[in-house]
């Protein structure tokens, strides 16, 4: 299984940067690759429809044409992100819009999603952003096979809590 992690928060080695390696940690007997969202310069989709015919590919040329075979490639997807005004970062709300091609061709149909988020105010506050991505996920034909909710605000805090991270552990096993 080829297991894609796409981090979409702005700080390396931060919290979800922590939690998404104790996950591709535990699953080492997969293929593992991650992807710094922030290193990738991503516009945002202009609606013009081109991704809706054709070969269903996206029309501008920016740093989702490094991603889109990254993705397709990938079983299994995790979307890590900070929580945001209880949305995700920008920068992955910007890879979120641009999916879309994804719709019309079908070729995410069946893959596995997990999501990671931290939060300040812990799972509590993480309502809204699950929604978002467990309805984008039903768009997109994807399965959510897991979620990690964890509460974390400082740089780098979630490695010191024992609890979070054998949740992320635990949750990769089972990948």
């Amino acid at each position: 299984m080829k297991i894609l992690a796409l981090v979409g928060s702005p700080r390396k080695k931060g919290n979800t940067d922590i939690l998404i390696d104790t996950i591709l940690c535990a699953c080492r007997r997969h293929k593992t690759e991650k992807i710094y969202v922030y290193d990738h310069k991503i516009s945002p989709c202009m609606d013009c429809r081109a991704c809706q015919k054709g070969n269903h590919s996206c029309r501008k040329n920016d740093g989702m044409k490094e991603i889109y075979p990254r993705i397709q490639k990938a079983d299994l997807i995790i979307f890590g992100t900070p929580l945001y005004w209880y949305a995700p970062t920008g920068q992955m709300k910007l890879l979120i819009d641009r999916l879309r091609p994804f719709i019309a061709s079908k070729k995410l149909k069946g893959k596995k999603a997990v999501i990671v988020v931290p939060a300040a105010e812990g799972p509590k506050a993480c309502k809204a952003i699950v929604e978002m991505f467990e309805q984008s996920f039903d768009y997109l034909g994807m399965k959510l096979a897991g979620k990690i909710l964890a509460t974390a605000y400082e740089k780098g805090e979630v490695a010191k809590n024992a609890k979070e991270l054998k949740k992320a552990h635990d949750l990769g096993v089972s990948l």
